[in-house]
């Protein structure tokens, strides 16, 4: 039985850093609650001056990370480099020796999961990445191993902290979009070019991890639908308040059977189930927890059919918070290493399902919320409804918020269950209309209780 496990690192950023001190000055209490010694012994960094400035000791630092990955002394290597070129090379050559590889690269696996995957089980080595998703929410471990004799019915998550931080401001102090933006910027939460977060890239590659995961077979980048927070205003945030939800960016998995179009044969297949699997703004019901979750924080509820609905809450990013789970992964390789366990792969790996397919955003029934700016005459409401009833889309309520005056005003929609198809379909015709003016926004209404 291995009674030291020697740990190479590739990447020694913020996360990195944080998960070398802890190693290092948290040796005595992990060797007694593991029964096996972790110990430091190569870190890989393209700057040696930077690392060392940090407290990382130059001993153990080199700039190649091949010298690091193929080190017959390293049992263990702890990817944290980010991107997905390099850090594809690092993994696959570990791998191919039979190491076990700790990684927290959401882009990675979400580029090169499936591929990844394959490597570990073809050369009997494990891959841990529970940093990958949430921060230092445990949400792997959960669907993992918690959860293992659920079936999952739906995972819902404000996985991305910049978005929900934009979105909780923008509600609570009555902000544009644009000026959150520029503070969140200036203030560090969001980057200079913020399209991986704001877009919902960042959010899109957890959320298919996670369905991957919980369904069994590996769900690739453009099977997950993508909308970001940018067309979301602060008349959205406000109407929405108005009408008990507030706007989340949620990463959605949930088992749907398609919605059929509404001049459908009666002779045609009824459609078959699958699950959804995408990012977008959406109005959730203010008496739902996921609505009170706010500022850089992260949630993930999942709903299994034995346990029922449960919730996760914590910190998504930021050193600390990533660095507690990345230890958790190296925890759990090093006692796989020490008590001789040679793999642990998602069974998706070993078989893929042909029965569950993901089902395309076109074809899901939801209620929505739509924003129009339309000439303010008589007549106006009677041409949007006439349209929306050629699509057979109901209308449950029309608001025209007050205070706002001149030739054109906003109306405020709330659709009844609707296809996506559909309603774009309608939409586009009504966008068309001579009294609509500027695009119109279309928001989904989350039903958190399927």
């Amino acid at each position: 039985m291995m009674q030291q496990v020697n740990i190479g690192l590739v990447g020694a950023g913020t996360v990195g850093g944080a998960v070398i001190k802890a190693l290092i000055e948290r040796s005595e209490m992990l060797a007694a609650r593991l029964g096996v010694r972790l110990a430091v012994t190569r870190v890989a960094v393209r700057d040696l001056q930077k690392a060392q400035a940090a407290g990382i000791p130059s001993h153990l630092l080199t700039q190649d990370w091949k010298a690091v990955v193929h080190d017959p002394s390293v049992h263990l290597i702890v990817e944290l480099m980010g991107g997905t070129t390099t850090a594809r090379e690092v993994v696959l050559a570990a791998l191919g020796h039979g190491k076990p590889v700790v990684t927290a690269n959401k882009a990675l696996l979400s580029a090169h999961g499936e591929e990844l995957f394959k490597a570990a089980r073809a050369n009997t080595a494990n891959l841990y990445y529970e940093a990958s998703v949430a921060g230092g929410i445990p949400i792997i471990k959960v669907l993992r191993e918690s959860l293992v004799g659920n079936r999952v019915q739906s995972i819902r998550g404000i996985v991305n902290g910049t978005c929900n931080y934009i979105l909780t401001r923008m509600k609570l102090e009555g902000a544009e979009f644009s000026a959150v933006l520029a503070d969140a910027q200036r203030l560090g939460y969001a980057e200079a070019d913020p399209t991986l977060d704001v877009d919902g890239h960042d959010a899109a590659h957890k959320t298919g991890i996670l369905a991957s995961l919980a369904h069994g077979f590996w769900v690739r980048p453009d099977q997950v639908h993508v909308e970001g927070i940018r067309n979301v205003t602060r008349l959205d945030i406000e109407s929405a308040a108005r009408l008990g939800y507030t706007i989340k960016l949620l990463g959605v998995i949930k088992s749907v059977t398609p919605g059929t179009p509404p001049r459908r044969s009666p002779k045609a297949k009824a459609p078959k189930p699958g699950i959804l699997v995408a990012v977008y703004p959406a109005l959730v019901r203010n008496d739902h927890v996921l609505a009170s979750v706010n500022h850089a924080f992260n949630a993930i509820a999942v709903r299994g059919d034995m346990v029922g609905e449960t919730l996760f809450y914590g910190r998504g990013a930021g050193g600390d918070p990533t660095a507690s789970s990345v230890l958790s992964d190296i925890a759990d390789a090093a006692l796989d290493l020490h008590h001789g366990s040679h793999q642990r792969v998602p069974a998706f790996v070993a078989h893929a399902s042909g029965k569950v397919q993901v089902v395309s955003m076109d074809k899901v029934t939801s209620p929505y919320y739509v924003r129009l700016t339309v000439i303010d005459r008589p007549g106006v409401f009677a041409r949007i409804a006439s349209v929306l009833a050629e699509a057979r889309i109901g209308i449950s309520s029309i608001i025209q918020p007050e205070g706002h005056e001149g030739a054109t005003v906003p109306v405020i929609l709330m659709l009844h269950d609707a296809p996506q198809a559909a309603l774009a379909r309608a939409i586009a015709r009504i966008a068309r209309l001579p009294v609509v003016k500027d695009t119109p926004t279309v928001i989904r209404v989350e039903d958190t209780a399927d």
